[in-house]
């Protein structure tokens, strides 16, 4: 393969098309993203700024986070993606105010009277909520309530406080911020089984009581291919009780390493899932766990397994980005053509005298036994090292060429090489020509 020409800047691959948000908007719904506060600058930042209309703080409004010693409080990166998410003109979904898991060691290792427990929980709630009264649409005020079975889960609230607990936390946090949108949220509930019918069961319950309730989460953390038969059903069951449905956590892991068939699955997953969401009046918003697999939970907790979001790790749309762009209507997005190999090229960090860059290529519907990235800087870079390739550079002119362990690419397979390098004045991306 010789002579394609590439401009190595992965969101404009799409960048005429219309963002995810402007699709959802279009259908009554609202498409969102998980996101690390850290990391919303740069391309991450434009892509999650342009594309997605709500954000959830991955962990950055946790307990552990939020309040690591008792009575000290850390609202540092949780701040700054709320007022991202306002410069943005996007909704936030709080995430999460009671948890079985990632609660700060003093609140788990201590000795607590059911009084205390409940102290704990009302202080920590009304604090956070009143916090960000009016700047957050929606909390996942519960998660995770259920075992598998459908009985309740054995938690430090649980434990302590008995089942009312969650009747409590909903109250409280009504108080602390009337406005907002309250739901339960749970995992390996997007069917219909033991576990969402206890959540259904659960939900008519506290409506019942008038205990306020607005919503309830299925998280959908998926595999490939097992997407439930039931989802739409099953949403709208939850949905005939008067209450929202959001998907919240949406990803779909497969094994490693992604191929063509797997990533063409995955569109169908994802455009199956919004689709229902889409089908279903009271469903208002389908949200991704990370947009980029670089900033996915899936590899370290699942070993073996990945590629689960809508963008590679260099922000290029996969298939599953069309497949959303489908369900949500936009009939005229079509993904590129396959049939070929393509480069990335990425600033990964950068500082006051340098830089570390990356390019991965990557093939669909054709492969590689050996590569050569060529391109040339446009403001006195200079590569001062290499990792998995051999570069070489003349005056402006760079080029690089595989390893003796990295030169073949497989059909659906990508390869990745890195540099550190010096710039002065300016930084612009470049074309680069892959042979």
């Amino acid at each position: 393969m010789t002579g394609l020409a590439l401009l190595l800047t992965a969101p404009a691959a799409h960048a005429a098309d219309t963002p995810l948000r402007d699709l959802a908007a279009a259908e009554g719904k609202v498409i969102g993203t998980a996101v690390t506060g850290s990391k919303l600058t740069g391309t991450y930042g434009d892509v999650a700024g342009a594309q997605f209309g709500s954000l959830t703080p991955g962990n950055a409004m946790k307990w552990g986070t939020v309040e690591p010693a008792q009575g000290s409080f850390n609202w540092a990166e949780a701040d700054q993606i709320v007022a991202f998410a306002q410069a943005h003109h996007q909704q936030v979904r709080g995430h999460t105010l009671v948890w079985h898991s990632q609660n700060p060691s003093w609140l788990t290792n201590g000795s607590w009277t059911s009084a205390q427990l409940s102290g704990l929980l009302q202080n920590h709630i009304s604090t956070e909520v009143t916090r960000y009264k009016g700047k957050v649409a929606a909390w996942d005020v519960v998660n995770e309530p259920f075992n598998e079975d459908g009985t309740h889960r054995s938690t430090l609230w649980y434990d302590g406080l008995g089942s009312g607990y969650i009747a409590s936390a909903l109250t409280w946090a009504h108080a602390a911020d009337p406005d907002a949108k309250l739901y339960i949220n749970d995992y390996n509930v997007e069917g219909v089984n033991a576990k969402s019918t206890a959540l259904y069961n659960l939900v008519k319950s506290l409506k019942a009581q008038g205990v306020p309730i607005d919503g309830v989460g299925l998280q959908a953390h998926l595999i490939l291919g097992q997407i439930p038969a039931t989802l739409q059903q099953n949403v709208q069951r939850f949905a005939d009780l008067g209450v929202d449905v959001a998907i919240t956590e949406l990803d779909v892991r497969m094994a490693l390493p992604s191929d063509s068939t797997k990533l063409a699955q995955q569109a169908a997953d994802y455009k199956s899932v919004v689709a229902a969401c889409v089908a279903v009046t009271r469903c208002v918003n389908v949200t991704v766990w990370g947009f980029t697999d670089s900033d996915s939970w899936v590899p370290s907790t699942f070993p073996g397994y990945g590629a689960a979001t809508p963008y590679d790790e260099n922000y290029a749309p996969k298939p599953a980005y069309y497949g959303i762009a489908e369900a949500l209507g936009g009939g005229t997005t079509t993904p590129p053509p396959t049939g070929a190999c393509a480069a990335t090229y990425s600033v990964t960090s950068q500082w006051n005298t340098g830089f570390t860059g990356q390019v991965r290529i990557s093939c669909s519907g054709a492969s590689l036994s050996s590569w050569k990235a060529s391109w040339t800087y446009g403001a006195g870079q200079r590569i001062t090292q290499a990792w998995n390739a051999t570069c070489t550079q003349s005056g402006a002119a760079v080029s690089c060429v595989n390893a003796s362990y990295n030169g073949s690419v497989p059909d659906g397979g990508s390869v990745t090489f890195g540099f550190n390098a010096s710039w002065s004045g300016g930084n612009p991306v470049p074309t680069v020509t892959l042979g």
